[in-house]
């Protein structure tokens, strides 16, 4: 099983959402479909 790559562009998209705080992580997390932790880091 491989690991997913995702863009830079989705990496910025996903800590905008993330820092404007209008979301939790677990909302943000499946809108993305990433773990929690990852967005956390």
């Amino acid at each position: 099983m491989s690991r997913k790559k995702h863009s830079k562009e989705l990496k910025a998209r996903i800590a905008l959402d993330a820092i404007k705080g209008q979301k939790t992580m677990s909302e943000l997390a499946s809108e993305y479909r990433v773990h929690s932790n990852q967005i956390g880091r």
